[in-house]
Order: C-alpha cells, then sequence, then structure tokens
C-alpha cells in the first residue's frame, strides 16, 4: 500500500484497547497511517501499539475528560504531527428496564458516547482543519431504529448521528470531511457479554436473519479504515444496512409489536434487570469513572 493515501499521515482512534478499535488500528497501520492510540487500559494500548508497523502514539484517556484530550491533542501534535483524521469510536452499554436502571450508570453511556464523541471532536477539530482531514463519528444500527432495554445505548447513539449531521455541514467551508460509520452487530466483548443476558439475547434472535447475524471485527474494521482512506461520507457495515434508512420511519411500530408480546413472555419467566456495564471495556470504563471521582 506504498501509494495508499493514508500512508505517513496521522490518524486517531478512541477506544483502541480492544474490539473495534484494536482491529481498525491494526487495519490503518496496515495502509501506512501513523497511529495515534486513546482509551482505558493503558496495557492492552501499548499491547495494540506493539503489534503495529508505524509510528504509535498511546495516551490513557478518558474521553469524558476534556483536559485529557486536550492533552492528548497536544501530544499527538508533538510527537506525530498534526491529525488528518480521527475516528471516534470509543463507546460502552448497558442493557435493561429504563424504570430499573442506575440513574448514574445510564448517564454515563450518555456521557461517554455522545459527550465524549464531542469533547473528541472538540480536541481535535482545529487539527483537522489545519490538514482538512476527516473525522469518522462510529455509530450504529442503533442509531437508526431503536431497540427496547437499550434506552441509554440507542439514545446516544441517535445523538451522535445528529452531532455528526451537524457538525458536518458546520466545517464543510473548512474542509474538513465528516463522515458516521452505522455498524450492525460486531463480534466484540460488549455483544459476547450481551448475548449472556436471555432478554437481549432472545430480542436480537427476533430480528430478520441478516440483522441478527453477528460480523467478525477485522471485517467490519477493513470497512471502517476504507472509510477513512476514502473520507466517506457514510459507511454501512454489513452494506445492505443503507435499506435501513429508506425503512427507518417503519421501524418503531414493528420494534413495538415485537416487544409488546416477547418481553411480556420472558417477563412471566423471569423478572427484567439491568445488566450493568457491558463487556469488557464497559468494566474497565466504570473502574476509571470511579478513578475519577
Amino acid at each position: 500500500m506504498n501509494d495508499n493515501p493514508l500512508r505517513d499521515r496521522v490518524v486517531v482512534v478512541t477506544g483502541a484497547a480492544r474490539g473495534v478499535g484494536a482491529a481498525l488500528a491494526r487495519d490503518l497501520a496496515r495502509r501506512g497511517a501513523r497511529l495515534a492510540l486513546l482509551g482505558h487500559e493503558g496495557a492492552r494500548l501499548e499491547a495494540v501499539a506493539a503489534s503495529l508497523p508505524t509510528a504509535t502514539v498511546v495516551r490513557e484517556a478518558d474521553i469524558t475528560d476534556e483536559a485529557a484530550l486536550e492533552d492528548a491533542a497536544g501530544l499527538v501534535r508533538t510527537r506525530l504531527g498534526a491529525p488528518s483524521a480521527v475516528v471516534a469510536n470509543a463507546g460502552v452499554a448497558e442493557g435493561g428496564p429504563f424504570v430499573t436502571s442506575d440513574p448514574a450508570l445510564w448517564r454515563r453511556v450518555i456521557d461517554v458516547n455522545l459527550v465524549g464523541s464531542a469533547a473528541t471532536a472538540r480536541a481535535f477539530l482545529p487539527d483537522l482543519m489545519e490538514t482538512k482531514g476527516y473525522y469518522l463519528q462510529v455509530a450504529s444500527l442503533a442509531s437508526i431504529g431503536a431497540a427496547p432495554m437499550m434506552s441509554a445505548y440507542c439514545a446516544s447513539k441517535a445523538g451522535v448521528e445528529a452531532f455528526a449531521h451537524s457538525l458536518r455541514a458546520e466545517v464543510a467551508h473548512h474542509g474538513v470531511a465528516v463522515g458516521i460509520g452505522y455498524l450492525n452487530w460486531t463480534d466484540t466483548d460488549m455483544i459476547r457479554d450481551a448475548d449472556r443476558y436471555p432478554v437481549l439475547r432472545e430480542l436480537r434472535g427476533h430480528m430478520p436473519p441478516p440483522a441478527r447475524r453477528v460480523y467478525p471485527a477485522d471485517q467490519v474494521a477493513a470497512r471502517l479504515g476504507r472509510a477513512v482512506e476514502h473520507r466517506a461520507t457514510a459507511v454501512y457495515v454489513p452494506r445492505w444496512l443503507r435499506l435501513a434508512q429508506v425503512a427507518r420511519a417503519g421501524m418503531p411500530p414493528v420494534v413495538l409489536r415485537v416487544a409488546r408480546r416477547e418481553l411480556a413472555r420472558l417477563e412471566a419467566v423471569d423478572p427484567l434487570r439491568p445488566t450493568g456495564p457491558l463487556g469488557a471495556g464497559g468494566e474497565a470504563d466504570r473502574a476509571a469513572a470511579r478513578l475519577r471521582t
């Protein structure tokens, strides 16, 4: 990939310690990019960096901490140069009934996924304006069609979609491009943990066969890497997910009909309970948030 447009360009990836973020870092490095890896779990970030063939900067940071992000942006600028692309990938999730959810944890999902993405953009936009760069916001099928038992996650992902649309219109005249990555179920710690809970597993099982499939993280990362390379306005993984945009107005009544029947059946067997943070990444975020307080 010697002629790749990302060769020797600086790319920032948040949530890079595991899952899609780590896989994306490896894909972008193969394209010749120099990587700045941000997130929790410093040892895991260092291990990802050690596996990359290009220059890398690692910074352990909470993306809801604006001062830490400013420090990270300064470090990246000093050691690698101004970023040409930033991928706002970091995210957490929790499941369960809204009425019994922990308000602090519910709010934390919003803070990380939505507020943290905006803070990431704020910290690195001056650099992207200098380089006429690209900002990729990782969103979700949940941005298009909300699901029961995942209210914080769905609200946050709908929010980042709207944020990215607004930001795109705001910075286009500066030469900065903004893209949105719509991802379906991906084989990460978060999704594997969600499948341990019958209600979340059953609800996914009632989706149409293509929509319930879980995709390998490396496959998802390759599509996102190509989106960064081409400064895509939108990337859908898998590609058929684009059709959900056409059908999004009709999705809530369908979800309501299925949820009304299935949640009643599941609740009759066992009370529906909150899951807490999903996956090892969610637990790492909770631990880091406790340290901050």
